[in-house]
């Protein structure tokens, strides 16, 4: 099963946007523990993500959250407004799972991690996802000498054969993240998820890359890219920016243009088929505007992702010459500016 989510190079990229739903939800952090604004029930979130011009698909918590949020309710209302379901993300990450869900010390709540995952996979099927996404967020330490490495990686690997491999048709993709809300993720890397995947020995088990947490995590996030693709294990991508010190989970292209270019300039290599998917925690802006934010962004650097000579860029890239690279896209970010080539 290759999983890598190739179109064809020789096609116009992707102009296709997901979201996770979250983003049209309540935001509580360690400060506002009541949250910013009222609480949103699924189905609404839904109906808000879906005045979003562009949005065709949204990644789904599990359990489904709000009064009222039932598979019925979730239904209907990504029936009601066209959006579909494009992934599910089980919550095994809240605070029942504070010591870990896959690693955690006591057997009884590691088995309840996998029990949910599984109830999660089952909705999931059942509104057609394209894939399940696991974020192991409690997964790691926080501590010197609080656990013992060997053993935690070992039970890493032990949750994640235990939910994949009885779904061997439906790509299972983790997440990486150096850290939050344990100071140390097991998954933390790129290069460290792709060693698990190799000791899962699962075809259908690979890579999420969150651009956010592969910039805070000292990650070129195109370099990242390009390391999963080669290896035959990039599900998805979700798209935001932060300051790199923490994933704040801003609107896209606002800190970090450059980058986030180079990012799609990858995945535009590769024929990227899949719509780009927004991941962004818009506590104080107003969630939809945000969104459309962020695609607008999108699409302008698509654009100007089309508009650079590919032939140009691989022979400055084939010397290593930083400055004639940079000058094919300041030209065009800049108009008339000419750049030293």
């Amino acid at each position: 099963m290759n999983i890598n989510a190739r179109g064809d190079p020789g096609r116009a990229v992707s102009r296709r946007f997901s979201a996770g739903i979250w983003m049209f939800g309540r935001f509580v952090d360690r400060f506002a523990t009541d949250g910013y604004g009222p609480e949103v029930p699924m189905p609404d979130a839904i109906r808000a993500a879906a005045t979003v011009e562009g949005l065709e698909a949204v990644d789904l918590n599990f359990p489904f959250w709000g009064p009222g949020a039932s598979l019925s309710a979730v239904r209907a209302a990504l029936d009601e407004t066209g959006l579909r379901a494009q992934a599910i993300t089980p919550e095994i990450y809240t605070r029942k799972f504070r010591l870990g869900a896959f690693t955690n010390p006591d057997p009884k709540v590691r088995q309840e991690a996998i029990d949910l995952v599984a109830r999660a996979t089952e909705v999931g099927q059942e509104l057609g996802v394209e894939y399940m996404k696991i974020w192991p967020g409690q997964d790691g330490f926080d501590y010197p000498l609080q656990a013992d490495p060997r053993q935690l990686w070992g039970l890493s690997i032990d949750g994640m054969q235990k939910v994949a491999e009885p779904h061997p048709g439906l790509p299972f993709a983790i997440e990486y993240k150096p850290k939050e809300p344990r100071t140390h993720m097991l998954f933390s890397s790129a290069a460290r998820t792709l060693l698990a995947i190799e000791d899962i020995g699962l075809d259908n088990v690979g890579v999420l890359i969150d651009f956010g947490h592969s910039m805070y995590g000292g990650e070129s996030p195109a370099a990242s890219v390009e390391l999963c693709l080669a290896k035959g294990r990039l599900i998805d991508i979700d798209l935001n920016d932060n300051f790199r010190s923490w994933d704040d989970d801003m609107t896209v292209g606002s800190v970090h243009v450059v980058e986030t270019l180079e990012f799609l300039l990858s995945l535009k290599r590769a024929g990227w088929d899949k719509p780009w998917k927004l991941d962004q925690f818009p506590f104080r802006e107003d969630p939809v505007q945000a969104a459309r934010a962020s695609i607008q962004m999108l699409s302008a650097l698509l654009d100007l992702a089309d508009r650079i000579d590919d032939e140009r860029l691989a022979a400055a890239r084939e010397r290593q010459d930083a400055l004639a690279a940079q000058a094919l896209v300041f030209e065009e970010l800049f108009g008339a500016v000419k750049m030293p080539r």
